[in-house]
């Protein structure tokens, strides 16, 4: 498994401003209808219960928020860079800019595991971090965010 399995182009955004951490949920249910066709209300729901479990902020500026969804039959994956930083209840309670959604079908579990512990390796580096906070194209944060699955691996 790597990031382009996960991540459709499509669902790579850049957001000049989120004004809270519901918003920013709000806005990976946006993502999640138009590159996946799902139910934004759903997603932005299971998102926000998710989060009344503990927060998905893993600092650094990073979150992972996730959620499982019924609409789905695979693991698939959303990518926001906040222009501005907005305060997610982070470990480190550092605002985050950088975060990266996971949606899972009701059944996953190993799968959803792997994506969740991919994501996380990835954005734990911050040689990549820093990259994807220098560019603010969407189909550059794609390269930057599949591209280091693809060197690893030859």
């Amino acid at each position: 498994m790597d990031l382009s399995t996960i991540l459709k182009p499509e669902a790579v955004k850049v957001i000049s401003a989120a004004s809270s951490k519901k918003r920013l949920l709000q806005d990976f249910g946006d993502v999640a209808a138009s590159a996946y066709g799902l139910n934004a209300s759903s997603i932005v729901d299971a998102l926000q219960e998710r989060e009344s479990l503990g927060p998905t902020g893993v600092g650094h500026g990073v979150a992972i928020p996730h959620a499982r969804n019924n609409q789905l039959d695979s693991v698939v994956g959303a990518f926001i860079l906040l222009e501005k930083p907005v305060d997610f209840n982070a470990v480190d309670r550092q605002p985050v800019d950088i975060a990266f959604a996971l949606f899972a079908p009701e059944a996953a579990g190993v799968e959803h595991l792997k994506a969740l512990a991919l994501v996380s390796r990835t954005l734990r580096e911050s040689t990549i971090c820093a990259k994807l906070r220098a560019n603010h194209d969407p189909a550059t944060l794609y390269t930057i965010l599949t591209e280091n699955q693809k060197s690893q691996a030859a």
